[in-house]
């Protein structure tokens, strides 16, 4: 079946899934929660602004995919772009299930392999559908923290997510971002084990010149061990190294260096 991109482990198909699944996730948190509520992991949105943000991002990919835009697309030419007319909850909770629908459905027309506008070199409509998935998925971590609400992540959904930031940030490193820069330097290494999934580990080696990862199980300069949700939610900085829910072995500095380092996006 093909897949979400050239290097996701998630079919097309499941993507499409993810970001109508993720985003009814995201609307049972927002459920009688107080939407001017600050929310801790993006402090300048309050938690109405962060459902707009997820919701102008689905209408902004539907509307690339629907016209086959073949450069970026204006957020003032995407209708409903900045949210519901009406304060009510109500309207924002139907505003999120209307546009995520719409978008799935252009990219499920569309097929995986549709050619439109990205910021990456892949120029298909794959790139779009993995991307929505793990927009939605972190953002609905972010509405989790603020609504105090439970957050869990199927299990490939999670690893995906940190292989897909991994790409991410490899790209801004290849493409010169100074912060990302700096991922580099030969001999230190991040470890990431997955305690509740066998086989879910991910070794980030600094060479000289860039950083390159594999799935490996080595003694590394520092290791991150936790469920998979929450290594996901540490490696988007959504969940903080040193809560007591994960464990770091090693040099806990060189962690924080790679954190402060992919901070952008």
């Amino acid at each position: 079946m093909t897949s979400c991109s050239s290097v996701s482990s998630l079919s097309y198909d499941r993507c499409c899934d993810e970001i109508l699944a993720q985003t009814d996730a995201l609307r049972a948190a927002l459920n009688g929660a107080d939407l001017g509520a600050t929310v801790p992991s993006c402090p300048d949105w309050t938690l109405r602004e962060l459902a707009v943000h997820v919701g102008g991002a689905h209408r902004w990919v539907g509307e690339i995919v629907r016209t086959r835009a073949a450069e970026e697309v204006p957020e003032d030419k995407v209708p409903g772009f900045e949210g519901p007319d009406s304060e009510d909850p109500a309207a924002l909770d139907a505003w999120l299930a209307e546009g995520a629908a719409a978008t799935v459905a252009a990219l499920r027309e569309a097929g995986p392999d549709a050619e439109v506008w990205t910021w990456v070199r892949e120029r298909r409509t794959a790139f779009w559908a993995r991307r929505m998935t793990h927009e939605t998925a972190v953002h609905r971590a972010d509405a989790a923290l603020a609504a105090r609400a439970p957050y869990e992540v199927d299990a490939e959904v999670a690893a995906d997510t940190i292989e897909e930031w991994l790409g991410i940030v490899a790209l801004a490193q290849e493409e010169g971002d100074p912060e990302a820069a700096e991922l580099r330097g030969g001999g230190r290494s991040l470890h990431l084990h997955a305690t509740d999934v066998p086989g879910a580990e991910w070794l980030i080696e600094f060479g000289e010149d860039r950083f390159t990862w594999q799935h490996a199980h080595e003694k590394a300069t520092v290791a991150l061990r936790g469920t998979l949700t929450d290594l996901m939610l540490v490696f988007n900085r959504r969940l903080e190294p040193t809560d007591p829910r994960v464990e770091v072995l090693g040099d806990a500095a060189l962690l924080d260096f790679w954190l402060d380092r992919s901070s952008f996006g």
